[in-house]
């Protein structure tokens, strides 16, 4: 059941390439690709961890992302992070935004041409040379996951023949690692400029907020995991908070959101209820409508008549 359009993985695992709280300007890498993924409405957001896995659970906990582990991140090849993105989010978002964190310097207008362009895999090219982010349809996931050959994703991509889609982009961000420092510096002010945007929170309230992007994500989580323990460990969220969540958005809506049964064989289940499921998907669509009518305006607005 997709429940989102278009998901993100971020893979930021190895423990040799990964750098993912090295900072750029005044915000580390990883939270520079975050935010160029949330300008472009993306949900939910899979950060595929392993090196410095604490630390950037700490840093990003306020950031509304799910955090899944690579267990072989001393040396994991790219592909494997990949794979672990994918198979999470293969059944729940029908298009896939994936970029390693070591190439953070992509601008969100290079994000959504690439949005724009349908294709089961959609790469941007700058003078010729492919980079990131790619877009990966969710009807090829089963092919990747089961391809095993040599040069990872470059090498399942190669497989697919015309079903690779090359986007012309004026973006030399999707071509430059961190690993050039020179180059990320020189580029700084250009990426910086790309990533104003407008910010829109979209909360519901009565005398005090009861449900708001993180609440989104802990059912969205609920609704897959069928446990709060484990939707909160995700997330990098307490059990006691996320628990204090679901108590006072029932009350404000007056109908049980989630199913508690606790105990018994097979441990504790909570799953979302059928009214849970009808708020949550009507959620989505609201903010996905106020999120469209933001950026339309915000371009109108700003960027056509070039105050901004």
């Amino acid at each position: 059941m997709f429940i989102s359009g278009t998901g993100g993985i971020i893979a930021a695992a190895s423990k040799k390439e990964a750098l993912p709280l090295l900072q750029i300007g005044s915000i580390t890498i990883i939270k520079r690709i975050v935010l160029s993924f949330q300008q472009a409405g993306i949900f939910p957001i899979v950060i595929v961890t392993g090196t410095d896995e604490f630390e950037v659970k700490n840093h990003l906990a306020s950031f509304d992302v799910i955090f899944l582990h690579n267990d072989n991140f001393e040396a994991p090849p790219l592909f494997d992070s990949v794979k672990i993105g994918l198979k999470y989010l293969q059944d729940k978002c029908e298009r896939i935004v994936f970029v390693p964190v070591n190439v953070p310097m992509f601008s969100p207008s290079t994000l959504k041409t690439l949005m724009d362009t349908q294709g089961d895999m959609v790469t941007p090219c700058h003078n010729g040379v492919g980079g990131h982010p790619v877009i990966i349809s969710s009807s090829i996931i089963p092919e990747l996951l089961e391809y095993s050959g040599e040069n990872g994703l470059r090498g399942a991509a190669e497989t697919l023949g015309e079903r690779r889609i090359w986007a012309k982009v004026n973006d030399e961000g999707i071509l430059h690692s961190i690993h050039n420092a020179e180059q990320l510096q020189a580029n700084l002010n250009r990426h910086n400029e790309s990533l104003l945007h407008s910010f829109v929170s979209v909360d519901l309230a009565k005398e005090y907020v009861f449900f708001n992007s993180r609440t989104k994500l802990l059912l969205f989580l609920i609704l897959d995991m069928n446990s709060v323990k484990k939707a909160s460990e995700m997330m990098a969220l307490s059990l006691g908070k996320a628990w204090d969540m679901l108590n006072k958005l029932e009350k404000e809506l007056g109908y049980a959101v989630v199913t508690r049964r606790h105990g018994g064989s097979h441990g504790g289940r909570t799953t979302l209820t059928d009214e849970g499921v009808a708020f949550l998907k009507a959620y989505q669509r609201f903010e996905g409508n106020v999120f469209h009518y933001a950026q339309t305006e915000f371009d109108k607005q700003f960027h056509v008549s070039n105050i901004l």
